[in-house]
């Protein structure tokens, strides 16, 4: 199954298989080789709309919590349906007002090799405080150039689904 085809049907499975009333729509399900990402989006708490922002925040962050608690075992039993069905493993997060907040993710160690003046980058990083490790500061490096190239990135994504696509679509080996 080509990777375009198994996120498709992993966004079905979990549509199809959240309660409706948990989010509103369905949910975003991001998959790469060893995750599944799972985020629904949480309409924002009716008192909330005549609060002011540090109330309002407040009110959606109670929204989020109480969200949580009230689904962890629903979640819980899902992800692990899940886990044995795709051999993925499952994060959770919600989205409310603007805000995203991920409940549980993966963390993956990834090998890299790496010339001095890279090492040098990362090392600057550590000494200056913006990272604790190489490795926060390789993660911080991935989440910046992702952050600033994010329209370039999503072009990329989509030309790798039409080679995909007419990979699926030539003659089979």
């Amino acid at each position: 199954m080509h990777t375009s085809e198994a996120a498709e049907q992993l966004r079905g499975w979990f549509t199809g298989r959240i309660p409706e009333e948990w989010f509103e729509g369905a949910p975003e399900v991001v998959v790469d080789r060893e995750e599944v990402a799972v985020v629904g989006a949480l309409p924002v708490p009716a008192a909330a709309a005549e609060a002011s922002g540090a109330e309002r925040a407040g009110f959606v962050a109670g929204h989020v919590q109480r969200f949580r608690d009230e689904t962890r075992d629903r979640r819980i039993a899902i992800a692990r349906e899940a886990e044995q069905r795709f051999g993925r493993k499952v994060s959770w997060g919600v989205e409310c007002d603007g805000e995203r907040e991920m409940f549980t993710t993966l963390s993956v160690p990834v090998m890299t090799r790496l010339r001095q003046p890279e090492r040098r980058v990362l090392d600057t990083l550590v000494d200056a405080g913006v990272a604790r490790s190489r490795s926060d500061a390789l993660a911080w490096c991935v989440r910046l150039v992702g952050k600033n190239t994010d329209e370039w990135l999503s072009e990329l994504r989509s030309a790798l689904q039409h080679v995909e696509r007419a990979r699926a679509a030539g003659p089979q080996a």
